[in-house]
Formats: structure tokens, sequence, C-alpha cells
């Protein structure tokens, strides 16, 4: 996923971002935005995590989430395992630790 799609995906209109300098250290890049003076562009809570997204037509733009949002957006890669399996997994540790589990899911 390009950072287009990123901020596509997130609802996010590229030009309501604030600017980004040209270069900065990948370490240092925006350890003085999380000072609380910035919100999550998702929930508006103050900005815990940042990072620069650089869609096209916009330039570089700072992109700040609370963890929660950052947790809840971030996209996942990797193969996924099917949801029987999923489900089995989850059957078998309640089953083993003696806890009553009902699931409620979309799906087989």
């Amino acid at each position: 996923m390009d950072d287009a799609d990123l901020l596509r995906s997130l609802g996010i209109d590229p030009a309501q971002l604030d600017p980004a300098p040209p270069w900065a250290p990948r370490q240092s890049a925006g350890a003085e935005r999380l000072d609380g003076s910035h919100p999550c562009v998702l929930c508006g809570q103050p900005a815990r995590a940042t990072g620069v997204v650089d869609p096209p037509r916009h330039g570089r733009r700072w992109l700040d989430r609370c963890m929660p949002c950052l947790l809840a957006t971030t996209p996942r890669g990797g193969p996924r395992a099917p949801l029987a399996d999923t489900l089995a997994v989850l059957r078998e540790a309640a089953r083993e630790a003696g806890v009553a589990l009902t699931i409620v899911a979309d799906g087989p």
C-alpha cells in the first residue's frame, strides 16, 4: 500500500496534513512533534506517533496518530490464517484453560 492508498483508506485529505521538511534523519524525524501539541488526524487525541507520507501532488506531509489509532490503522502484511484455523486455535486454548468460550464471527 503506497502513501496515497493509506491516506485514502483512512479518509484523510493530504492537503489537511502539516507539511514535512524535505529531509530529516530517520530516527529523529518526528521526535520534536511528539510533545502533545499535535492531534491525531483520526480521533483528535494527542499524537504519540508520527511519520512522513509523500502523496502525489502534495509533497511530504506529517501523519500524526495516537497509539490506538496507529495500531488500528497500520497495514499488516503477510499471509493470514484461514478463519477456521484461527477459531480452532482459540477453542483449543479455551478448552485447555477451562474457560467457557462463545465465538461470534462473520464467516465459517
